[in-house]
């Protein structure tokens, strides 16, 4: 027996030119599923290597996103629908611009939320929605109000699908992910120092890379798990279990005095 096998599965990945969405494509399609990649960047490379398909795809458009779904549907149903798509901004709360919170808001949680919305249309019972949320919808992370704010209402609107798509047979779960090692950590003006406070916090003192990350979306889009629905699991090298002894023993060593 093969277990978490989705062979003869159809998956879509938003996000997927990069990070945890290329990641979670590659891992996919490695378990056997059809996947279709959909980005507003070219994916078409990565999708001819996955021998997948590629839809470019704005998530702030409805319109595009249902018709990313509708598309993937042609053949049969979608099994899995991974959403990924998102971005980051940081600014401290007196500071946050307007238009960047909403342009926040318009691809974070409107893209989800239109995924959401229309999924159920093209989807059987057994189907998983996973959408990758952040640890910032659970804690509240200095300089992050616009991100954290999205991600709190990706959350919400998860939960909210699980009770809605669980007469259905859809299971929904999200992934609570805190810093990983991807593009958008690395394009952030503080992405090397949040990383090394990431590793420096948690207990297990590493950092998650993107085929982690896929690792659990794969094993929550499988159909080994049909009683998990309506979490928000977090994946954060233990550091939600409490502070990491290297972080007590440098805080104690810079607070007793000499």
């Amino acid at each position: 027996m093969r277990y978490f096998d989705l062979t003869g599965r159809t998956a879509v990945v938003t996000g997927a030119a990069s990070g945890i969405g290329l990641a979670t494509a590659t891992r996919l399609a490695d378990a056997g599923a059809r996947v279709v990649l959909a980005d507003i960047a070219d994916a078409a490379g990565p999708a001819a290597a996955l021998g997948a398909r590629f839809h470019r795809t704005d998530v702030t458009d409805e319109d595009a996103v249902r018709e990313l779904l509708a598309s993937a549907a042609v053949d049969g149903p979608v099994h899995v629908l991974v959403q990924a798509a998102g971005v980051m901004t940081e600014a401290s709360l007196p500071q946050l611009d307007a238009r960047e919170l909403d342009r926040l808001l318009r691809i974070n949680m409107s893209g989800v939320l239109f995924g959401f919305k229309h999924a159920p249309s093209v989807m059987t019972a057994g189907g998983s929605i996973v959408t990758i949320a952040s640890l910032a919808a659970t804690l509240g992370l200095p300089g992050y109000g616009a991100y954290a704010a999205s991600k709190a209402a990706v959350l919400a609107l998860a939960r909210v699908a699980a009770v809605e798509y669980g007469p259905l047979g859809i299971r929904v779960n999200c992934v609570c992910p805190s810093s990983v090692d991807t593009p958008m950590l690395h394009a952030q003006v503080n992405g090397a120092l949040e990383a090394a406070l990431s590793k420096a916090a948690s207990p297990l003192g590493t950092l998650s890379s993107p085929e982690h990350i896929a690792a659990l979306v794969h094993f929550l889009a499988a159909d080994d798990c049909p009683q998990i629905s309506g979490q928000a699991l977090a994946i954060d090298a233990g550091m939600t279990a409490g502070y990491s002894t290297e972080l007590l023993e440098r805080l104690a060593t810079s607070l007793l005095p000499v």
